[in-house]
């Protein structure tokens, strides 16, 4: 895909506002303690668990029904064609079990002209009109999940970025990307929750985690401005990205990523003292993966040399480890 041309310098001040960024503190194989050492930046919001009908206030109430996803073989979804009705900025839904997410996705409009017919008198900056916004375009403290505006997501796959940009906000409450906190908090939450169903208009696609990490969220903190990286054109482009999340991962996944895979990056904010991000990076699944089948991913070399039998749950390991022991002990 060519460069987009939109201005990235008003882009940059919004990333450092929402949340877009890499941690450099963080080594290559330290694990993070739990969120209550460092106070994070979370958007003020109750603090018990919300309920089903707190969660699902803000869509139809019938939504479920209503969009319950089938593909069109002849185009845009019926679900797409629902959500366009009410927004013609709908671009996806995204959803990540386990978790509150399970959200449609809206493209950014871009730069917004004050006085617009559409959204209203006030002007926007690329990026930054859902960040208070909600799906309906109403004002809405807790904003929407929105794909960057650079990035393209159309029907044809060759044509889509090689890196999908999505931002939500740390929601105290665990709504918008609230609850994926849990990846850093718990880490054996990967292999709980290990993927990410994308849909666009025309159909769903499948996606694996294969990297989570604090970053820094403005220019001047970094030189992994991942938040204006869509386009990764070359191998590298790709390369250096994908290398720039593996040297600050807080675990190794052991998922594999090539030049050629099509990557998908979740951003929310996580401290405001140094302006970082928490970000989560998943690749397409290949030809022969199974969305929910961990056993399908295809490893890193490395990976192998220690998991000879592919990306393994440790809590499962140390399950055959107490059942053996107990076995022993009763003869």
């Amino acid at each position: 895909m060519k460069k987009s041309t939109k201005a990235a310098t008003a882009i940059a001040a919004v990333c450092a506002a929402m949340g877009v960024g890499l941690y450099a503190f963080i080594s290559n194989n330290s694990k993070e303690e739990p969120s209550s050492v460092i106070e994070e930046s979370v958007t003020d919001a109750p603090t018990e668990a919300v309920t089903e009908e707190e969660y699902t206030d803000i869509l139809p109430k019938n939504w479920a029904q209503m969009y319950s996803y089938s593909a069109s073989d002849s185009g845009i979804t019926d679900k797409s064609k629902e959500w366009l009705r009410r927004n013609k900025d709908y671009i996806g839904w995204l959803r990540i079990d386990d978790t509150y997410v399970d959200y449609p996705v809206m493209m950014d409009p871009g730069e917004i002209e004050p006085g617009d017919p559409i959204y209203g008198p006030d002007g926007h900056v690329p990026n930054s009109f859902y960040l208070d916004h909600s799906w309906d375009m109403s004002y809405f403290r807790d904003g929407a999940i929105y794909m960057d505006c650079k990035d393209t997501f159309d029907g044809s796959d060759r044509d889509q970025s090689e890196n999908l940009v999505i931002y939500g906000h740390n929601m105290a409450n665990g709504t918008m990307f609230g609850s994926v906190r849990r990846y850093r908090q718990d880490y054996d939450f990967f292999y709980d929750s290990p993927f990410v169903e994308l849909s666009n208009l025309y159909k769903d696609y499948g996606y694996v985690i294969f990297a989570f990490l604090i970053t820094p969220g403005s220019y001047n903190a970094t030189d992994f401005v991942y938040w204006n990286m869509e386009e990764l054109d070359t191998k590298e482009e790709f390369d250096s990205y994908v290398q720039n999340c593996r040297a600050h991962q807080m675990l190794d996944t052991g998922v594999d990523v090539q030049y050629g895979d099509q990557l998908l990056t979740l951003s929310t904010c996580y401290a405001d003292y140094d302006n970082s991000r928490f970000i989560i990076v998943a690749r397409r699944l290949r030809e022969g993966e199974v969305y929910g089948d961990l056993s399908t991913i295809q490893c890193t070399k490395e990976y192998l040399k220690e998991h000879p039998n592919g990306i393994e749950d440790p809590r499962l390991k140390e399950k055959d480890e107490e059942d053996k022991d107990k076995e022993e002990t009763a003869e």
